[in-house]
C-alpha cells in the first residue's frame, strides 16, 4: 500500500515542512555529487556513529539519505503528515517537535545498537514522530491510498488509524525480527528509530498544545 495523500484540510502554509523537504533535498544532492570515497567520509563524519557517539551527529544524520528511494520515500510521508502538524502548533513548535522526535528516534536506536561502526542516517525516525502525532490528533481523516489487487491498482481512501497503527505494527515485529542479529541495522533500516520516533511524536504532541486559535476546530481529536 503507498499513501497518496490525505482528505485532513490545512489551513497554513507549511513553511516548516517545505524547509525541510529542501533541506534534506539540498543536503542529498551534495552527497550525489561526492565520489564514492568522498561520500563514505562524509557519511561516517556527519552520519550518528553509535560508536563514536556525538550529539550533534544526532542532528546532522538526521539531514542524510542513503539512495533516491530512501530520500523520496522520506519527504513523500513528511508531505502528506507533516502540513497538518505543523498547522495545530505552528511554525516554531513544529520544528522543535520534529527535532524532538528525530532525538528520541536515533537515541533509542543507539541503545540497541551501541558498538555499531555503521552511520545512521535518515529522517524517518523524525517522521515517524509527525505520523504518530497525526494518528493522535486526526484519526478520522482518510489517507487516499494506492492498492495493489492481483495485477491492478486501485486507490482507496483508509482511515488514518488504520494505515498508521498497520504501518508501526509493521516496524515493532521488524525490529524485535531484527534484535538477533549482530548489527540491527546492517539491512540498511533502522527499525527502533522508527519505533522510537513513532512513540515520541504520540507523546510529545499531547505536552505541545496548538496554536490557540485551533484549539476548539472540531476535527480536532483532544
Amino acid at each position: 500500500m503507498i499513501p497518496l495523500r490525505d482528505t485532513q484540510p490545512s489551513y497554513s502554509f507549511p513553511l516548516v515542512t517545505i524547509g525541510l523537504i529542501a533541506l534534506n533535498v539540498l543536503a542529498f544532492l551534495y552527497e550525489f555529487s561526492l565520489d564514492e570515497f568522498s561520500l563514505n567520509h562524509f557519511l561516517l563524519e556527519y552520519g550518528f556513529v553509535p560508536r563514536h557517539f556525538q550529539w550533534v551527529d544526532i542532528i546532522t544524520g538526521m539531514f542524510l539519505h542513503g539512495g533516491w528511494l530512501h530520500l523520496i520515500g522520506n519527504m513523500w510521508f513528511l508531505w502528506i503528515y507533516g502540513d497538518n502538524v505543523e498547522d495545530i502548533l505552528g511554525h516554531f513548535k513544529y520544528l522543535l517537535f520534529y527535532l524532538l522526535c528525530g532525538v528520541a528516534a536515533t537515541l533509542l536506536q543507539y541503545l540497541f545498537t551501541l558498538d555499531s561502526r555503521i552511520p545512521t542516517i535518515g529522517a524517518s525516525g523524525a517522521i515517524a514522530g509527525v505520523m504518530g502525532a497525526y494518528l493522535v490528533k486526526f484519526p478520522h481523516s482518510k489517507i487516499v491510498t494506492l492498492v495493489p489487487i492481483i495485477i491492478f491498482f486501485t486507490t482507496m481512501e483508509i482511515p488514518a488509524w488504520l494505515i498508521l497503527a498497520y504501518w508501526f505494527v509493521l516496524q515493532f515485529f521488524s525490529g524485535v525480527g531484527a534484535v538477533g542479529q549482530s548489527h540491527l541495522n546492517q539491512s540498511g533500516v533502522a527499525w527502533f528509530a522508527h519505533i522510537g520516533g513513532f512513540v515520541a511524536g504520540i507523546a510529545l504532541i499531547r505536552l505541545l498544545r496548538p496554536k490557540q486559535r485551533y484549539g476548539s476546530r472540531p476535527d480536532l481529536a483532544w
